[in-house]
């Protein structure tokens, strides 16, 4: 299953170094994991997003190396990848860039061909062949046609897709230099956020995140003394204040670690997939190692 990992420390800057795929370089570990691809996201100084990204193959010794990267940012995401649509190239790897914003998603969206009439024109915005790209691109479109409103751009592409589309799983991570968006859909994956006050539960302790599969850790002693909202795949640590978000739900994180919330989309998908029903190498992407 991909994992999704999103930071936001707005409006400061703040220093955090991230391991990708942190796991013995083994090639019994290869054959179980084939993990896909890494990326991770940020936006510098002048608030310009950049993109650190690789396609990493499971026969090569080298992607299960420890890759580690100092970085410093308002949000971070970043995204290992397990691949159910696309090659493995670097246009296909997580995340993606469209009008100075970064996204990364996972799940599996079929019907590709209906989505690309849908898309039309803007079918341009997509430079690879993933689904993930696509429901971007709605999702761009959308927010353009909305007057830049992201939270309904989120909406009305998810609802377009849960209702015309066949669909396992929509959740996403969305961040601009200022804000990061998150959303979960339906349940059949889960999407887990933390509010994290300077210094954590504890309040004296730095950020450090790790993902039980040893995929991704993110470290920062800037979090020390900073508010930050974290959401993830899965829970990170044992701090009690993580929560699951709903089926449906639809999260905004703006500065100074304000959040809102809401259930942007209540019903169920018109054509929910389950693993018997994806091709053999979706359903190997989505089960959860």
């Amino acid at each position: 299953m991909c994992r999704l990992f999103g930071l936001s420390s707005a409006p400061q800057r703040t220093r955090a170094t991230f391991w990708l795929l942190d796991a013995p370089d083994s090639v019994s570990w290869q054959s179980r994991h084939d993990p896909d691809g890494t990326g991770l996201g940020i936006f510098d100084a002048d608030g310009m997003p950049e993109v650190h990204k690789a396609p990493i193959a499971a026969y090569k010794d080298v992607a299960f190396a420890q890759e580690a990267m100092h970085v410093q940012s308002t949000t971070f995401i970043a995204h290992v990848r397990f691949a159910s649509t696309g090659a493995l190239s670097e246009r296909n790897t997580h995340p993606f860039l469209q009008d100075g914003r970064l996204f990364a998603h996972n799940g599996v969206i079929e019907g590709l061909d209906r989505l690309d009439a849908a898309l039309g024109d803007d079918r341009s915005l997509v430079g690879g062949d993933t689904d993930s790209e696509r429901f971007f691109a709605l999702i761009t479109r959308e927010t353009r046609a909305n007057g830049g409103d992201l939270g309904r751009g989120i909406e009305t592409a998810a609802r377009w897709v849960a209702h015309n589309l066949p669909v396992y799983s929509l959740n996403l991570v969305l961040t601009t230099a200022q804000e990061m968006w998150a959303f979960r859909y339906p349940d059949t994956h889960h999407l887990y956020v933390l509010q994290r006050t300077a210094g954590g539960h504890h309040g004296v302790r730095h950020l450090d995140h790790s993902g039980t599969a040893g995929r991704m850790r993110v470290h920062s002693e800037d979090l020390a003394a900073v508010p930050s909202v974290v959401v993830a795949s899965e829970r990170m640590d044992d701090n009690p204040r993580w929560r699951p978000m709903e089926p449906g739900e639809l999260l905004r994180v703006e500065p100074d670690a304000e959040v809102s919330s809401r259930i942007a989309l209540p019903e169920a998908p018109a054509h929910l997939l389950d693993l018997a029903a994806l091709h053999p190498q979706a359903s190997a992407s989505q089960r959860f190692a």
